[in-house]
């Protein structure tokens, strides 16, 4: 019998108690989960360096920092006329301008067709501090920008907690989507695509069961992503939601799955820290009444309710 199995049926016994030991080991397993969080968010392609985000239109697409191009980016980084992006459906080369230095891998490159970050890891440019590729969303293309000398993220202050307690770590029941649904997913644009959903968590909180849709964003990964929204959404917490991450559902000693669901380890999506990011946004089911007072807190609220540490 694996541990969590053996957890869920302690659990549905009744027979879980909250130890100091098991207090402690949460606090540290958190406060682990905190710094590897952070040091991500604040990394050179961290969501703090995000200085732009520019649609491209079918054909050429002149791109600098002058009034005159197709794509601006008032940035003091940027030549006046970087260079061309040219979209040949999904397809896009760019072209540097003559006189500029823009590099691919710290080799100096004039013209290069460029890898979305659909297909996997999209090819990085660079023009001095910044940092430059396509994404896709929803069909639409896009130059994506980052500045890794950002304001944001020198000037990165510490992200406010509600306390951790193990009061929201929870054993959820998870039911399986056969087959697996698709879900339509709009982000903070408006843009609407569909996301694979294998199933549900269903947990126990102040005296009900509460329903979340999970998505599976690849085949190869060992967690599923919820996207929510709660009673704290838009006052003590971040008004498009949050995320989580939870571990792969395991079958239980009882029958069926289910996996651990830790609501200390919420988090804000990208959005809630930069205005260039496209963030999801909860589908309408996983909006709760519930107020899960667990997790990160509003970004910059300056509201003094919050912590910095436990």
């Amino acid at each position: 019998m694996t541990r969590l199995a053996l957890l869920v049926g302690l659990a549905l016994a009744g027979w879980v108690t909250t130890s100091p030991a098991a207090a402690n080991d949460e606090l540290d397993r958190v406060r682990q989960w905190r710094n590897a969080r952070v040091a991500e968010l604040t990394a050179e392609d961290g969501w703090l360096t995000l200085v732009g985000l520019l649609w491209l239109d079918p054909g050429e697409n002149s791109w600098g920092s002058a009034a005159g191009n197709h794509l601006v980016l008032d940035h003091p980084g940027l030549p006046a006329v970087a260079g061309t992006f040219f979209r040949d459906g999904q397809t896009v080369r760019f072209t540097a301008a003559a006189g500029t230095v823009i590099t691919h891998d710290g080799q100096p490159v004039s013209s290069l067709q460029l890898h979305s970050d659909a297909e996997g890891e999209p090819t990085v440019l660079a023009c001095g501090s910044l940092r430059f590729f396509i994404i896709e969303r929803a069909g639409k293309l896009g130059v994506r920008v980052r500045d890794v000398d950002s304001p944001r993220r020198r000037d990165f202050k510490p992200i406010e907690y509600f306390p951790v307690d193990t009061a929201w770590v929870l054993t959820a029941r998870f039911e399986p989507y056969v087959p697996h649904r698709s879900i339509p997913i709009v982000n903070i644009l408006g843009l609407e695509q569909n996301m694979e959903s294998p199933g549900a968590i269903v947990f126990r909180k102040d005296g009900r069961e509460w329903r979340l849709d999970t998505i599976l964003e690849s085949p190869r990964d060992e967690t599923l992503f919820v996207m929510l929204a709660d009673g704290t959404s838009g006052r003590e917490t971040y008004g498009g939601g949050r995320f989580l991450r939870v571990p792969l559902p395991e079958r239980a000693s009882g029958g069926g799955y289910a996996t651990r669901v830790d609501f200390n380890e919420a988090y804000n999506p990208p959005c809630a820290f930069n205005d260039f990011a496209t963030c999801p946004l909860p589908p309408f089911q996983n909006r709760l009444t519930l107020r899960i007072e667990s997790g990160e807190r509003t970004y910059g609220s300056g509201n003094g309710h919050g912590a910095h540490a436990p």
